[in-house]
């Protein structure tokens, strides 16, 4: 084989430019065939190995777990969909815990080792108890805890106790925690539902851990684990949880700790939409492919109906059934690191957590991710560019079809909602302004309800 290719000179980058330029008749290059995304990243029409540097081992394999977020609200019934979701295929349990059922929380870590599963454990109020009076002696290497204060700060306006407790009741999570556990999650994907782009997100992911490093430098013995929310451009996302792992192996180098993460990856609820529901099943699918190929290790999917839906079995099985065609019919586990090497992805990847490192350099400079969200200038960059984005779909440059484009008018939903699908609007007294997620279609979809 090296000898075949041996018979071919090889080609410059600046060969394969040239003979593009000849053959655009004069048109100019860059307003031709470069186009720049919403990130600001321009993308060229090739890449070429003498422009790319190769990020070598992102991720040591592509054994990714699949997940079903499940609330535990009754102990009885939480205990019956963990088993449904096991039997159905899953083999890890996203657990939100109520504060009404914390003192359950060994019962159901029981019952997850005893079908030797995994699982990210978070609270809807963290529990101010010790950790040892909440897991008691049952918390195995499989079982991960996420508490994340400042993701419900940024997401609610305000702490769950105050800034002193919350800081508190995590440092001691964060004792009983061994290398092997996580204790610590961030949350990204609330930045992407509200409308960030890729590097704001990697940048107030960085900027939202480097306040937990600094606060619990001399205790931490963790792997965190930073959960995102997977949108539709499907190689920008790819490249984007590349970025996560690039980014915190060199802040991690920075403190002198474990340069492992765990990633928690999830469709965005962002372009999801209540009309022609059944393309959320294409949405999603496209969004786990990306998630797996970027390197997540845990893939929990979103239900096609989970907008306007309870929890039912279907929508649950449907949404299990999708990974677990990617990795038992598609093969999407067999291949280590598969974006390593393409250089469309690495130069994506390069772009996206260079971009980072200069905005996280910014807010640091400007007092850190809690004082940036003190002062609103994080609420008010994302704003931004969800409005840009929301400008594109008004406009149906960025398209969801059944929706902005090929909508069905015989479409009829006012009878389907068992949850409201859009913003709800509580007023109440908050330290900041919250950071709140909104789908590109809702302004869209009220009128079209309101017409039926």
């Amino acid at each position: 084989m090296n000898e075949l290719f041996d018979m071919f000179d090889s080609v410059s980058s600046k060969e394969w430019k040239n003979k593009i330029q000849y053959d655009l008749k004069g048109a100019d290059y860059n307003d031709s065939v470069v186009w720049s995304s919403h990130e600001g990243i321009d993308v060229k029409p090739f890449y070429h190995s003498d422009d790319i540097f190769i990020t070598r081992n992102l991720t040591a394999d592509n054994s990714y777990q699949i997940s079903q977020q499940i609330y535990a609200a009754k102990l009885k019934k939480t205990l019956k969909r963990i088993r449904q979701a096991f039997d159905g295929g899953a083999n890890h349990i996203h657990l939100i815990i109520s504060e009404e059922q914390h003192g359950n929380t060994s019962e159901f870590i029981k019952v997850i080792n005893s079908l030797d599963a995994s699982a990210l454990i978070e609270f809807e109020k963290i529990p101010n108890d010790s950790a040892e009076t909440v897991f008691g002696n049952s918390l195995s290497e499989q079982i991960h805890v996420g508490i994340d204060i400042i993701g419900h700060l940024a997401q609610s306006g305000n702490w769950y106790y105050s800034l002193e407790a919350d800081h508190d009741i995590l440092g001691t999570y964060i004792k009983k925690a061994t290398e092997k556990d996580s204790v610590i999650s961030i949350g990204i994907d609330i930045y992407q539902n509200a409308g960030a782009n890729s590097i704001q997100q990697l940048a107030y992911a960085l900027a939202h851990v480097n306040e937990y490093l600094n606060h619990y430098q001399s205790e931490w013995n963790l792997i965190p684990t930073f959960k995102l929310a997977i949108g539709s451009n499907y190689f920008f996302e790819i490249a984007k949880i590349r970025a996560v792992r690039l980014l915190w192996q060199t802040l991690a180098d920075e403190y002198g700790v474990n340069p492992e993460c765990r990633i928690f990856a999830t469709p965005s609820k962002r372009n999801k939409t209540i009309y022609d529901y059944n393309n959320n099943m294409i949405r999603t699918t496209m969004e786990c492919m990306s998630g797996i190929l970027g390197g997540a290790d845990v893939i929990c999917n979103f239900p096609y109906d989970g907008l306007y839906h309870k929890y039912n079995e279907f929508g649950s099985r449907i949404s299990r059934n999708q990974p677990l065609i990617l990795k038992h019919e598609s093969y999407f586990d067999r291949v280590s690191n598969p974006a390593e090497g393409s250089y469309y992805i690495e130069s994506l990847t390069s772009s996206m957590a260079n971009g980072a490192l200069e905005l996280f350099k910014e807010i640091e400079r400007q007092g850190g991710m809690v004082k940036q969200l003190f002062s609103g200038n994080i609420q008010r960059k994302i704003r931004e560019s969800g409005d840009k984005e929301q400008e594109l779909f008004n406009a149906s440059e960025l398209v969801l079809i059944g929706t902005n484009r090929y909508p069905n008018t015989k479409d009829k939903m006012e009878d389907e909602l068992q949850l409201f699908p859009f913003v709800k609007t509580k007023k109440r007294k908050t330290l900041i302004e919250p950071i709140i997620g909104k789908r590109l279609a809702e302004a869209y979809e009220k009128e079209r309800l309101e017409n039926e």
